[in-house]
């Protein structure tokens, strides 16, 4: 199996690259693990990564200045049905559009909402921005069970860093949440496209564990 990690100059490549071949040891699945920039190569993937680093606006510029990258990841995700991961920003370009920077630029639209500023309170004071550090993975109760989530139990923490979240969307593609003066969505699944907000990357064993699940993973 190939799994390419798409390298449109707008992620943590080889951190992502290290962790996802280290997850497919850890399951004992000998996919080939590379990153490409190239249209043709992405097109050929069984399972793609979209990773992300920075700003909605630039990350989606970046994406749209490769001819033909949103129509390889598109073909690879939606028409053929294989499996997909955004990973930060790259969950973010899954949405309907993105509000950062000021402007509103148009996502993927693969799942439903919008990436708005993040404004978290507690006890009528706010929180800092960006959100950064470790934080609680809570599971939805509609995806307790999934396999995407096996071995994690409610005391794991992940690794988030962003000052924008997914807001508005459909409850139902909800996959887990984390609080931070509030509910802030952590992952999302819609039937082969999974995005996570945190950084597996970054999140140690339960990182890897989650990757390793979703590696397993076949539509």
């Amino acid at each position: 199996m190939k799994l390419v990690i798409v390298d449109y100059g707008s992620g943590n490549l080889r951190s992502v690259e290290n962790a996802l071949k280290t997850a497919a040891h850890d399951a004992g699945l000998p996919h080939q693990v590379m990153v490409s920039s190239s249209p043709d190569v992405v097109a050929s993937a069984d399972y793609l990564v979209l990773p992300g680093v920075g700003a909605f606006a630039d990350c989606k510029k970046n994406l749209t200045n490769i001819d033909g990258m949103i129509d390889a990841i598109t073909n690879v995700a939606i028409s053929k049905n294989h499996p997909f991961l955004g990973i930060c920003v790259g969950m973010q370009l899954l949405a309907e559009y993105g509000e950062e920077g000021g402007m509103t630029t148009s996502g993927l639209g693969w799942v439903s909402g919008g990436i708005t500023r993040m404004t978290p309170m507690m006890d009528n004071h706010p929180l800092k921005v960006p959100h950064m550090g470790w934080n609680r993975l809570i599971r939805s109760a509609a995806f307790a069970d999934d396999h995407l989530f096996a071995g994690c139990d409610d005391n794991s923490r992940v690794y988030f860093l962003h000052g924008y979240h997914l807001t508005g969307g459909d409850d139902k593609q909800i996959a887990a949440r984390t609080d931070y003066g509030g509910h802030i969505v952590a992952a999302v699944k819609s039937d082969n496209v999974t995005g996570l907000q945190f950084h597996p990357e970054k999140s140690q064993k339960i990182g890897q564990r989650i990757l390793s699940n979703w590696l397993s993973y076949a539509p």
